[in-house]
């Protein structure tokens, strides 16, 4: 598919998805007052028309066809003029069941999905209820629902000799939105929703439309001129014209003298649009009466510009934009601030008076820091879509398990970063489906005896508070029974400590974990044992945490803390020997000097701080993370007190540095299988200096230190060395079927090696390496390459030697490699050449041969050298 089509598509599936969104949102609104207004049934019977075009040209049967039938239906329900009670609840379920089959199939597209789910069922589901609401009508008025079944053609053909001899003449003017692309095929499907409308035939300048490069440029200049048969025509295409959200501005011509007196019809004047105008067809026998003067045509000249804007379309001035661009866009502007750090930061500065350049460097900062504002601004989008997609989950649970639940949702307007309101999609819906399925009385008598209202309430409150978002999900419900909970997971082997010793907010914690489930019963809602782990996974993919308080018939309260974007926050630095780490400013508490006076031993909790009258556990960061050296006295050091969702403890470090505003890096794909998040470090970022600091969760580090991890996997050890068998597991990246290969030769302590070039990206000096801690010793840290953060493995160290490779020699380098889609560097003692070799020269690796890395041996310049085996290489714990 072409890069046109491509943007067609997705411009038809992003319009698709909004007009399905509106769809629900009509018939939630229709059902809570179990009555379709007159505006309702307009609005979904122009929804359904659009998503019937749009589907047609794009070649979607199966949407196009139900959205068909749909439209015929609220056809006949406009012209009758309302549904009658007796059909109403069945159209809400049939409307309902049509929306999740048109949803289904825009997903199936979305996924790549060629094949269209057979539309029969549904197709034949409507047409059963139109049926039926046709024979009510004939059986009460017989000759008064015959025009009604054939008013596309019958009720518009009453007139045509009177309306269509006359040729009016009457014409419309329109300019599509500028920027929004693709204006000969939107003008195509503009022009087949028009046809749908008219009795006759229209004509258009220009005359054929088709999807060229020439008809959009002549459309953009030019514009889209419609000429209309008759009267009738005019007034419905007028109409199709202002429900076109890509028109931006149109005007009304008389381009004959059709009607009596020339002027536009009374319907046509009560769109606001009060000029005719001759157009410029260049047709001299239309010019005569193009100069006939019309009822607003006197006060053109003075009145121009008024005309001008209240002929304009009444839209807002919103374009769409692909979310790939605005992550490419706040990833410049995350170098930005790095860059902007490292000049104001630079060395050369120090000691040096700078008047000028100190205050043009505080104007850069403020320009930064507004750009920055402003570009994450265009990526905060409102939670209210979010929200509304929850009443559809409340409404259908609500009929299936015989519930009457309200749901009430507080800070629809509260916004939160794109790629974060995606993710809490599913999330929240589990925790809905879990207060309907579980939290919600099934008894309405238990409701009353408890003095509660009989029909049960969830709600959903966003609320910004400083650089996070709080989302909760409450209910009153039934609540939870602790009791209950320790005993269930207790059946289920999930506790790591005596019963007596949990408190009752770890015990609704407990409910965060795999396979936990107290239902008794497994439903098609739930009891599996999943879906809370799923929700906490997915909260913390995206820095947040998930937290449960409840009370025994009173209800539930499900809350996510999350940050507001992901990409650039506010940090403290701070330093712990040569580790440099940066702690989140938004949980910081407070930071202060201790004593030994304030340290008290407690045997269950460790070493605690006295605060006034609070006991506060500490953690040394030199201790938890195994750093040699560091400050050990109290006294000596910086106590940081830190909080998150109602914790707080103290960490001690050796300094603190400052506070940055610092751009979020992710880790290296090669550190995932060392669960680093698990132990507190959840990313990097680039300093002013170029160096790179370490990120740190504060919760996590709080769970790592008090032995609250379920898996630790921070163990240092060469996963490549234990596994014997692991070259059987592999296929080696050098074993390629070509009659050469072209090796990269070096050394790694006395001896010699190759590797095929095809994955040698660049090679490189050895220059700062920042450590991490808790990995394996040949894991020597990660360096700052051009903005991309890369491990560096010691070669000495990965093979078994006992001394790494010496940095400080000219002749150590990096050889940057990518394997596997992982980037990462290797620290050998010298480079050599690049040899051509045979594919025959290439001997099996010695007998004797200890290391999965080697797959074979080739002899260059008469000295034997060893081969890598690159995807063992990139294989870890």
């Amino acid at each position: 598919m072409d890069n046109g089509l491509d943007n067609m598509l997705d411009m038809y599936l992003f319009e698709t998805n909004t007009l399905l969104e509106q769809l629900d949102e009509l018939l939630l609104e229709a059902e809570a007052a179990d009555y379709f207004s007159p505006d309702q049934i307009n609005e979904i019977f122009r929804i359904m028309h659009t998503i019937k075009g749009s589907s047609a040209m794009m070649q979607f049967n199966s949407l196009m066809t139900v959205a068909h039938r749909i439209e015929d239906m609220f056809f006949l329900i406009r012209e009758n003029g309302s549904v009658e009670e007796m059909y109403s609840q069945k159209l809400f379920n049939l409307m309902f069941k049509a929306s999740d089959f048109l949803k289904a199939q825009v997903a199936r597209i979305e996924g790549g999905d060629s094949e269209e789910e057979s539309a029969d069922e549904i197709v034949a589901e409507i047409e059963s209820l139109l049926a039926v609401m046709k024979g009510e009508a004939a059986d009460s008025s017989a000759g008064k629902n015959q025009p009604a079944q054939s008013a596309p053609e019958e009720s518009n053909n009453a007139q045509p000799v009177s309306l269509a001899h006359q040729n009016s003449g009457l014409s419309v003017q329109l300019y599509f939105d500028q920027g929004s692309g693709m204006e000969s095929l939107r003008a195509i499907m503009l022009l087949k929703n028009i046809a749908e409308v008219c009795i006759d035939d229209i004509a258009t300048i220009p005359a054929s439309i088709e999807a060229t490069t020439e008809i959009t440029q002549i459309l953009i200049e030019q514009g889209l001129t419609i000429t209309f048969g008759c009267d009738e025509d005019f007034i419905n295409g007028l109409e199709i014209i202002k429900q076109d959200i890509y028109v931006d501005n149109y005007e009304l011509l008389v381009t004959g003298s059709g009607t009596a007196e020339g002027s536009v019809p009374a319907e046509a004047m009560k769109a606001e649009v009060t000029e005719e105008k001759a157009p410029s067809t260049g047709k001299p026998d239309n010019s005569d009466a193009a100069k006939k003067p019309a009822p607003a045509a006197a006060e053109k000249d003075t009145k121009k510009e008024e005309k001008h804007d209240l002929a304009k379309h009444n839209k807002t001035n919103l374009i769409n934009v692909n979310l790939s661009k605005l992550d490419s866009l706040m990833a410049l502007v995350g170098e930005l601030v790095i860059t902007q750090s490292m000049v104001t930061s630079s060395s050369d500065l120090k000691d040096l008076k700078l008047d000028n350049f100190t205050k043009s460097a505080r104007q850069l900062r403020k320009l930064t820091t507004e750009l920055q504002d402003i570009v994450m601004s265009v990526r905060m989008v409102p939670v209210a879509g979010v929200f509304q997609k929850m009443n559809r989950i409340v409404r259908d649970m609500g009929q299936k398990l015989g519930k009457d639940v309200q749901l009430v949702t507080i800070g629809n307007d509260t916004e939160i970063d794109k790629t974060i309101v995606d993710s809490i999609q599913d999330p929240l819906m589990h925790i809905v489906r879990n207060s309907m399925d579980h939290g919600i009385e099934p008894d309405v008598n238990d409701r009353i005896a408890l003095d509660k209202p009989a029909q049960g309430t969830i709600t959903l409150k966003a609320e910004h508070t400083g650089s996070e978002v709080i989302i909760t999900i409450s209910d009153d419900g039934r609540g939870m029974d602790p009791d209950k909970i320790l005993a269930s997971a207790k059946e289920k082997g999930l506790l790591i400590k005596p019963e007596n010793e949990y408190t009752k907010k770890e015990i609704l914690q407990l409910t965060l974990l795999p396979g936990f489930s107290t239902k008794e019963q497994v439903t098609e809602f739930s009891g599996r044992g999943v879906g809370m782990d799923v929700v906490t996974k997915n909260i913390e993919k995206v820095g947040g945490n998930v937290y449960i308080s409840s009370e025994v018939g009173e209800g539930t309260v499900t809350t996510f803390k999350i940050p507001l974007t992901l990409a650039i926050i506010d940090g403290m630095e701070c330093r712990v020997n040569d580790y440099q780490f940066t702690i989140p400013i938004a949980n910081i508490r407070q930071s202060f000097k201790a004593t030994k006076e304030d340290i008290i031993h407690d045997a269950a909790r460790g070493e605690m701080i006295q605060r006034g009258e609070e006991f506060i556990t500490l953690i040394r960061l030199n201790e938890l993370y195994k750093i040699d050296g560091g400050i050990s006295e109290i006294e000596e050091g910086i106590i940081m007190w830190v909080e998150f969702a109602g914790f707080s403890y103290c960490l001690m470090v050796d300094e603190l540095i400052g506070q940055h505003q610092v751009v979020v890096k992710p880790l290296p794909l090669y550190f995932g299988a060392y669960n680093l998040r698990d132990v507190g470090i959840t990313g990097c970022t680039i300093l002013g200096d170029g160096n790179i600091s370490i990120i740190l969760d504060v919760p996590n580090i709080f769970n790592f230190a008090t032995g609250k991890l379920e898996n630790r996997k921070n163990a240092a050890k060469d996963a490549g060395l234990e596994e014997a068998d692991a070259i059987n597991d592999y296929i080696s990246e050098d074993k390629i079927d070509a009659a050469m290969l072209k090796l990269l030769t070096f050394t790694v302590g006395e001896k010699a090696f190759a590797m095929n070039t095809d994955y040698v990206m660049e090679i490189i000096n050895v220059f700062s390496i920042t450590q991490f801690p808790l990995l394996p010793d040949y894991i020597k840290g990660v360096i700052n390459l051009r903005g991309q953060i890369i491990p560096v493995l010691d070669m000495r160290l990965k093979l078994g030697n006992e001394q790494g490779v010496d940095t400080d020699s000219i002749k150590s380098c990096i050889i940057i490699l990518e394997v596997n889609s992982t980037t990462l560097g290797i620290l050998v003692d010298e480079v050599f050449l690049v040899a051509d070799v045979d594919k025959s020269a290439v001997a099996p690796p010695p007998a004797n041969n200890k290391h999965d890395l080697i797959t074979g041996i080739v002899e260059i310049e008469e000295m034997v050298h060893l081969i890598f085996d690159l995807s063992a290489l990139t294989k870890v714990a």
